[in-house]
């Protein structure tokens, strides 16, 4: 039986692909679940129109991500800490304690999307990446200051 997947099946298929599936398979599983509806001119025709809308849609994403690339590179935080000495600070700076200060300047971007292998721990210059769509990665400069 042929298939259209309407979302991603692990082994099996990207969602709007056509794929061929055991009758048992498709009436038991795909088809109940929603993950796929039968092969038919119409069901291939509107599939055809939301393939296009997503195409769309993720172009339109992507434009805005591009905007604000160019916004974050040429941005500059300063975030002021408690610090004990030049060399380390009492706490920590996290990716929440970025978004903050993005958000301060106009900028909402989810703590999730700052790209931190660690917290920061120590005065001083860093380059954080924050990744605004798969294909697209900002870079801002965060200086950390004594209070």
């Amino acid at each position: 039986m042929e298939v259209i997947l309407t979302k991603d099946v692990d082994k099996l298929g990207k969602a709007g692909s056509v794929v061929k599936v055991k009758d048992g398979f498709a009436r038991n599983l795909l088809l109940p679940k929603k993950l796929a509806i039968p092969v038919t001119a119409g069901n291939l025709k509107k599939m055809e129109q939301e393939k296009a809308k997503l195409i769309q849609g993720q172009e339109e994403k992507k434009q805005a991500a591009l905007a604000l690339k160019e916004r974050l590179d040429k941005l500059s935080l300063t975030i002021s800490a408690a610090a004990q000495d030049e060399k380390s600070l009492y706490g920590s700076i996290t990716a929440q304690d970025i978004s903050n200060a993005l958000k301060d300047e106009g900028i909402e971007v989810e703590k999730n999307l700052i790209i931190l292998d660690e917290p920061i721990k120590s005065p001083g210059i860093f380059e954080i990446s924050v990744k605004l769509h798969p294909e697209i990665q900002a870079k801002v400069k965060v200086w950390i200051v004594k209070k």
